[in-house]
């Protein structure tokens, strides 16, 4: 009998898996954070015999150079990924024994990238599992627009045609384990579900229901923004990444931390948003520890600059340097925890600001306040509608566009609040006046504010001219 172990790494929206038999295992797409990998083989009882890449991964830093390394296991990698490491070069069809009566055969499946690779697990010679990467996902496939753009229309078409194989050759009960589709934004749609089958898909899949043509234009049409810190993943995984450490970085105290923020470096609060309104450290940024951390804050802080992390406790800290490891965030230079009384030199050094939800940005309206409101979720989600007479900034293009926020007191809102938080930190630390509405933006109607698409082509980015409360 063979075995499947899904592990998750949810801030990312991705999945790795153990897979096997009753003595050897393989590992496909490792994260980083390689311990968890073999943890979980020490709890199966097996040993890991191989390691395999379905793809030069762009939204994270593989462990699996590390893990082959540690384990003694071959590490599998498209011959077609261009690595600067000795390891086993995969092409269409090659098959390696896993444990008795378990083999993995591999499948060309170009379209995510012009290497990608899936993974057949056969028992007695029967497909019993497919490891598809980023190509068939759960109710789509992985986007082809993160290699070169130049590739992108080549590589949707691949994609379709990847996705027509799959189904070609394997039974309707044969489970699709995709890496990405939960969250991660090399998907080109989010999971419907959290499993599938090849029969599934066939059903419901665009690549698998829609001409290509179709396929592709809509593919092309939907694809959103790419996170600014993808141009530096590539890159990682094909020089090698380096072990990863999870040591405790040393302690700073308010002197210190004042020196850091002097000096241009980035001080991460990961407290709640409701306690850094509260009061917090002048000049940090507020990045919950329990987002997508990993994801907000690789996207928006300028790449290689030093992290100094606050938290309330060492345990939160450990959880964070975690996730940022997975993204090629090296070792924070310092960190603090408990009271952020105990973070500055004076309570001077101690800033706060408001926080409200949409029926109160609709009372102070009401009132004839004219704040400046500010959204700052992606373009996909706004075109779906937005607060008359707001303003546009993406979160993740903030921090360079600070001067575009017009003057006045800043309402921001994202979608439900997280986004929002650290918007207004970014904001706060500006010194500009701010109230984080906390809440989400279903709620904006309801509260009496008018909704509106916005308008095409206004240059300060609003939905136009109109009230914002009916």
């Amino acid at each position: 009998m063979f075995f499947v172990d899904t592990m998750e790494t949810a801030g990312l929206g991705n999945r790795s898996y153990l897979a096997g038999g009753r003595r050897s295992a393989l590992v496909v797409d490792p994260p980083r954070d390689i311990d968890r990998v073999i943890a979980t083989a020490a709890l199966r009882d097996v040993r890991i015999a191989l390691v395999v890449e379905t793809h030069l991964h762009n939204d994270y830093v593989s462990g699996g150079l590390e893990l082959a390394r540690v384990t003694g296991a071959a590490y599998l990698v498209p011959a077609a990924a261009p690595v600067s490491f000795d390891r086993v070069p995969v092409a269409d069809g090659d098959t390696a024994p896993v444990d008795e009566g378990l083999t993995l055969r591999a499948l060309a499946t170009p379209g995510h990238t012009p290497h990608h690779t899936s993974y057949v697990l056969e028992e007695d010679g029967r497909p019993v599992a497919a490891f598809t990467g980023g190509s068939l996902l759960i109710g789509g496939v992985g986007r082809p627009d993160l290699v070169e753009p130049r590739l992108t229309p080549v590589l949707a078409r691949a994609q379709h045609a990847s996705a027509h194989r799959l189904a070609d050759e394997l039974d309707d009960a044969v489970p699709v384990l995709p890496t990405h589709g939960f969250g991660s934004f090399c998907s080109s749609a989010q999971a419907d579900g959290d499993t599938t089958t090849i029969g599934t898909e066939r059903a419901r899949n665009d690549a698998l229901v829609k001409d290509v043509d179709t396929f592709v234009a809509e593919l092309l049409a939907g694809l959103d923004d790419v996170p600014a810190y993808y141009a530096h993943m590539g890159p990682a995984n094909a020089a090698g990444p380096d072990p990863v450490d999870l040591t405790p970085p040393a302690r700073a105290d308010a002197e210190q931390i004042a020196r850091r923020l002097a000096a241009g470096e980035w001080v991460v609060d990961l407290r709640s948003r409701v306690a850094f309104a509260e009061g917090h450290v002048a000049g940090s940024f507020n990045f919950e520890g329990e987002s997508p951390l990993a994801t907000h804050l690789a996207w928006l802080i300028p790449w290689g600059r030093p992290v100094t992390l606050l938290a309330n406790s060492a345990d939160d800290i450990a959880h964070a340097q975690r996730e940022l490891a997975r993204v090629g965030i090296g070792r924070p230079v310092a960190v603090a925890t408990g009271d952020p009384q105990t973070w500055v030199r004076t309570t001077d050094e101690l800033r706060s600001f408001r926080r409200s939800d949409f029926a109160g940005l609709a009372a102070a309206l009401g009132r004839g306040e004219q704040p400046v409101i500010l959204d700052v979720r992606r373009d996909s989600e706004r075109r779906a509608g937005a607060v008359a007479g707001s303003v546009h900034i993406p979160v993740h293009e903030l921090p360079r566009r600070l001067h575009d926020v017009p003057g006045g007191s800043v309402w921001v809102h994202c979608a439900g609040g997280t986004r929002a938080a650290i918007a207004a930190s970014l904001l706060d630390a500006a010194a500009r006046e701010v109230v984080a509405v906390d809440d989400g933006f279903a709620a904006a109607e309801a509260a009496g504010l008018t909704i509106e698409a916005p308008a095409a082509g206004t240059p300060d980015g609003t939905t136009g001219t109109g009230p914002a409360a009916a």
